[in-house]
């Protein structure tokens, strides 16, 4: 279960990643950087949505 915690992290970098690809398209004046954008942000939330369910479960662990 250790690598779980990991996980969230990696959707932290890809959405990183993606923010960085939407600005660089959309300085280019390319019209694809609103995918990339799309996805930085369901990155970003996922990462803070997998955040606060492990924190939760690390709760429930502890009170058991």
């Amino acid at each position: 279960m250790n690598y779980l915690k990991f996980t969230q992290y990696a959707y932290l970098i890809a959405g990183a990643i993606f923010a960085y690809d939407a600005f660089t398209k959309w300085q280019s004046n390319d019209d694809n950087y609103i995918l990339s954008a799309v996805f930085a942000v369901i990155g970003i939330f996922m990462f803070f949505f997998r955040r606060k369910y492990a924190k939760r479960f690390d709760q429930q662990n502890k009170k058991e």
